[in-house]
């Protein structure tokens, strides 16, 4: 298939973590992005992620940052198992990106980040 950059690409994980690689995520609030067309000659065409929602000031912030520490284990430990299953794991700069984006977005109602930044 031809991608935006007019480069014949063939449907693999690697030409689906390009999309996401290249993707400007912060074009749209909370990383909602359908990987369509993004730019780079390794990009697949028509690649999409799974989201996760969480409120930036839960109501239970215990469960909140239980569900972020499990989320930050399958981000740091998953990989092998989203590849067995089939799913394309997340580049790392992607990753980071989001983590960030819990630090300093997801806070208890005192304004404490319920998950610090992880490297």
């Amino acid at each position: 298939m031809l991608n935006k950059d007019g480069k014949t690409v063939a449907p693999t994980m690697q030409a689906f973590q390009a999309a996401a690689a290249n993707a400007d995520w912060n074009s749209v609030p909370g990383y909602g992005l359908i990987l369509d067309n993004q730019p780079g000659a390794e990009s697949w065409p028509m690649t999409a992620a799974t989201f996760i929602l969480i409120p930036k000031q839960p109501q239970d912030p215990a469960a909140a940052a239980e569900a972020l520490k499990f989320f930050a284990w399958a981000y740091s430990k998953g990989t092998k198992m989203a590849e067995d299953l089939d799913y394309v794991p997340m580049p790392t700069a992607v990753v980071a990106s989001v983590q960030k984006v819990w630090a300093e977005q997801i806070k208890d109602t005192s304004g404490k980040p319920l998950m610090p930044v992880t490297h």
